[in-house]
């Protein structure tokens, strides 16, 4: 995706903030009716997280 906005890239170690788990994003595409991002974790990929329930690490 070219000139993308989203904050985590494949790769990135992240924590989710509910849980305080660290994981590792495996893919992300943008929801453009909601008008976000959508993030599937290699420890979770049934799973998917929006950006908001994501904390830098």
């Amino acid at each position: 995706m070219k000139n993308s906005n989203n904050r985590f890239k494949q790769g990135d170690l992240v924590h989710i903030k509910q849980t305080g788990e660290q994981v590792t994003v495996l893919k992300w595409q943008y929801v453009k009716h909601m008008k976000t991002y959508s993030y599937i974790v290699a420890e979770h990929p049934k799973t998917f997280y929006f950006e908001k329930e994501f904390q830098k690490i």
